[in-house]
């Protein structure tokens, strides 16, 4: 067995069996994998959590109960990241230098109400790592529009008839911008996007500073798929160039994953009820924005 995959093999103990994820939920594997791949860089660090206002503060459970295997700290919308700074500081005074804090916050907290604090963490350069779990709406309160829905999507927010105009923020430039050590976009669909997402999770590991990490995860009642389908779509998103998988290393860019074969972006559409509304001419115009997104990242490329 490979050594990355008996890694994986071995980290039942980091989200426990009985959480209340629901079925086919994506993030719920993408954070196994973030938590076990900072374990996996850094056996001997201790891992903190927090987690704002989401579907996880649901799932990671009530007081005394936790799903993780870790510290797990809760938080208001928009405090995620300011608290993360806080509880590294805190570690830093009481002599604990090895100590990895990570936020993992949902796109509403994110792009959204708590962005201003995000921001004003990496300008600071904060010794944290920010996960962006991206399912592309507010789920836990009932699939409403956030910055990170995609253009012509369904949310309660914007109804078949009203839907999502405009495209939406391209996190991953935006934090870029602020000059961070590491950037990069993660998704689980194949083995090869397996072997990418665990690589940049050690890589986030390695840097000192602020760090940040956007993962797509599919959510099956907001993106109205079946629940088995969950990596599938994932695959999707990034064979058709939706999702491009990508880094930046203090400031140099690169593609990480590049399809050979990119499929049409109307191949990740059709798998989902959000999308079921578009005439042909809007997924010709989401396939533009698409090509046009791809080409300006590949023109960022350094190397």
């Amino acid at each position: 067995m490979p050594a990355w995959l008996d890694e994986i093999v071995s980290e039942d103990t980091l989200l426990l069996p009985g959480h209340t994820a629901c079925a086919g939920c994506g993030p719920a594997i993408n954070i196994r994998h973030v938590l076990g791949g900072l374990t996996a860089a850094a056996p001997e660090s201790k891992i903190v959590l927090v987690v704002p206002a989401s579907c996880w503060t649901i799932i990671a459970g009530v007081f005394p109960v936790n799903a993780f295997g870790v510290s797990v700290h809760l938080t208001p919308f928009a405090s995620a990241a300011a608290e993360a700074s806080g509880i590294k500081a805190a570690m830093r005074l009481r002599g604990i230098e090895d100590s990895t804090v990570v936020v993992w916050g949902g796109d509403g907290s994110t792009a959204d109400i708590g962005f201003s604090g995000v921001s004003a963490a990496a300008e600071r350069n904060e010794d944290i790592i920010y996960v962006l779990n991206d399912n592309e709406a507010y789920m836990n309160t009932g699939v409403q529009k956030s910055g990170a829905t995609p253009e012509g999507a369904w949310t309660t927010t914007t109804p078949a008839g009203a839907t999502r105009t405009g495209q939406k923020k391209d996190l991953a430039r935006i934090m870029a911008a602020h000059g961070i050590p590491y950037v990069a976009t993660l998704a689980l669909g194949s083995v090869p996007m397996l072997r990418d997402f665990r690589a940049k999770v050690t890589r986030a590991a390695e840097v000192e500073g602020f760090r940040f990490l956007h993962i797509l995860g599919g959510c099956p009642p907001g993106w109205r798929y079946p629940t088995a389908q969950t990596t599938e779509l994932a695959r999707l998103a990034v064979e058709s160039h939706y999702f491009p998988l990508c880094e930046c290393d203090h400031g140099e860019w690169r593609i990480t994953v590049r399809p050979k074969h990119p499929l049409p972006v109307g191949d990740f559409l059709e798998t989902q009820g959000r999308f079921s509304h578009l005439a042909p001419g809007e997924i010709d115009s989401i396939q533009t924005h698409v090509d046009e997104r791809w080409d300006a990242l590949a023109g960022l490329e350094t190397s």
